[in-house]
């Protein structure tokens, strides 16, 4: 018996070393995004990992505690020096980054990209809503509660995030087209991905301008902090806050009435389709148009750039289901 027992030891140690060393050489994969700790790179996060325990790979996100393109920089050099093989960034300033993101690929490092098209540094870039279709969504939404009249103000990431600056352009443009009643207030605000300087500035402008009644927030933190600040002012149903944001994190808002509504794409799905690209670079295949990629469907790449239009509508009625699935 206690030959049997040293015996079933041995092969259980010898077994979990062999796991310890597959897990050792696993390829990595290290994915930077725009901060931690926030319900939208959370979600991202769980797709990271499942899909690379799926695919057996090391895949990891990386959460810098601001949304500091300095932080990002310093985060793509550590993972330079771990020698990953692939590195996927969500941008906070896509110019800032492009020194780094080449010594990445000198390095013989692939980089994949999302929200930052035509990215200096990235073999690939890819979008789950279009700039064009994903902007004037939202100026058609914000249109529609302010009956084409009235001021409205625009917030972004930051005036350096080339995608949430396009979609600021496409739904600028569309609302000066079609509802030339609808004035833009000021320059756009690059506070959106911080809730406490969304709100502050959402609260000077509500002060400052009597006539405001709408927000455009492109950025996931800017539909909050107006909404709060709105419900501060007791401007709910007077002030209308569109823009995408995490349900989870937005639910009460919008079941108040706080913050109207808006579209969004599912940063699960992105974190999977980072480590689904990922692999098939690892494994040396090619990424080609009519290729059929897990998360994004039949591709028409246009450049580096893989953009396809796979809208969700964040409202009364579906904010509970999406804030079920941990978005």
């Amino acid at each position: 018996m206690k030959g049997l027992i040293v015996a079933a030891l041995a092969a259980s140690l010898s077994l979990a070393g062999a796991v310890a060393a597959y897990a050792a050489d696993a390829p990595k994969v290290g994915v930077v995004v725009k901060i931690g700790g926030i319900p939208w790179f959370n979600a991202m996060d769980a797709g990271i990992k499942e899909q690379g325990q799926k695919l057996g790979l090391d895949a990891f996100m990386v959460g810098p505690t601001s949304a500091d393109p300095a932080l990002q920089v310093r985060a793509i050099e550590d993972l330079i020096a771990q020698g990953v093989k692939v590195i996927g960034v969500v941008p906070n300033d896509a110019t800032v980054l492009e020194p780094v993101l080449m010594k990445a690929q000198a390095a013989g490092i692939k980089v994949i990209t999302h929200e930052s098209p035509s990215q200096r540094g990235a073999d690939w870039n890819f979008e789950l809503a279009s700039s064009t279709g994903f902007g004037e969504a939202h100026a058609k939404l914000l249109a529609e509660k302010m009956g084409g009249e009235g001021e409205y103000a625009v917030y972004v990431g930051s005036l350096t995030v080339p995608l949430h600056n396009a979609w600021a352009d496409a739904a600028i443009e569309y609302l000066k087209t079609n509802h030339p009643g609808m004035k833009l207030v000021g320059e756009r605000y690059g506070v959106a991905e911080d809730v406490d300087r969304s709100r502050s500035t959402a609260l000077d402008l509500i002060a400052a301008n009597p006539g405001l009644k709408g927000f455009l927030a492109f950025g996931s933190q800017g539909p909050i902090g107006a909404g709060r600040a709105v419900e501060e002012r007791r401007k709910t149903g007077q002030i209308f806050v569109v823009g995408p944001f995490s349900p989870g994190q937005g639910q009460k808002l919008i079941t108040s009435g706080a913050i109207t509504g808006g579209f969004m794409w599912n940063p699960k799905q992105a974190g999977e389709v980072f480590v689904t690209m990922a692999d098939r670079l690892i494994k040396g295949e090619s990424i080609k148009e009519g290729d059929d990629i897990p998360g994004l469907g039949v591709i028409t790449p246009t450049g580096n750039d893989i953009i396809v239009d796979q809208l969700l509508a964040i409202n009364k009625d579906t904010v509970a289901e999406l804030a079920a699935m941990g978005l």
